[in-house]
């Protein structure tokens, strides 16, 4: 899959097109697939012209990409937002895990784009997982360092608890109708804090 190629616009009027494009990509491509989404039926859902569409992308391509992207800064903004007023690194983990999950409830399609990027974008994929991942990690190191958490090998626990929580997503928020994120978190939180031993 190619990087992007195209300049960002620099007025708000084309900011906004170029917006609400993206938006429009999101629930076309999240709906129908990468495959099965054309320029066309973007262009359609956002009520542009399909020669407006390359003012500001190359091809779908770049638009996934960007999408993939999008909802790695929005999990992770969310995430370290939630957490900015956790006492501690296990208070953080609950918040953070919160949050995630609400960006799941929240934005469903964009999360199926993710998943779809592991065939579609490859790169993107080990992307949006590797850079959470080592922030994820630089922080329970510090945790650990801070005596807040016990030692241990930072990266492991990172992915471990980044597929706790990717698995809990799909189960309990996007297969469940109505999910009750609070249940959730209270369980996993748990588990996370006291691991199994009775």
């Amino acid at each position: 899959m190619t990087k992007p190629t195209t300049a960002k616009p620099k007025t708000k009027r084309g900011k906004e097109r170029r917006a609400k494009i993206l938006a429009a990509a999101e629930q076309v491509i999240g709906q129908k697939g990468f495959a099965a989404a054309s320029i066309a039926d973007i262009t359609r859902a956002a009520d542009t012209a399909l020669g407006t569409f390359y003012i500001y992308f190359s091809g779908k391509d770049e638009v996934f990409r960007e999408l993939v992207q999008d909802m790695g800064h929005a999990t992770r903004s969310q995430a370290a937002e939630r957490i900015a007023g956790a006492a501690n690194r296990l208070e953080a983990e609950r918040a953070g895990l919160e949050a995630y999950l609400t960006v799941v409830r929240d934005r469903p399609l964009q999360y199926r784009i993710v998943e779809e990027a592991r065939f579609v974008d490859p790169e993107a994929y080990r992307e949006y997982y590797t850079e959470f991942g080592k922030a994820y990690a630089d922080q329970l190191d510090q945790a650990a360092g801070r005596g807040e958490i016990s030692q241990g090998d930072a990266e492991v626990r990172a992915w471990a608890l980044m597929g706790i929580a990717k698995t809990l997503g799909e189960r309990f928020v996007l297969w469940e109708d109505e999910a009750d994120i609070e249940r959730v978190v209270a369980e996993a939180h748990k588990f996370i804090c006291n691991g199994l031993a009775p």
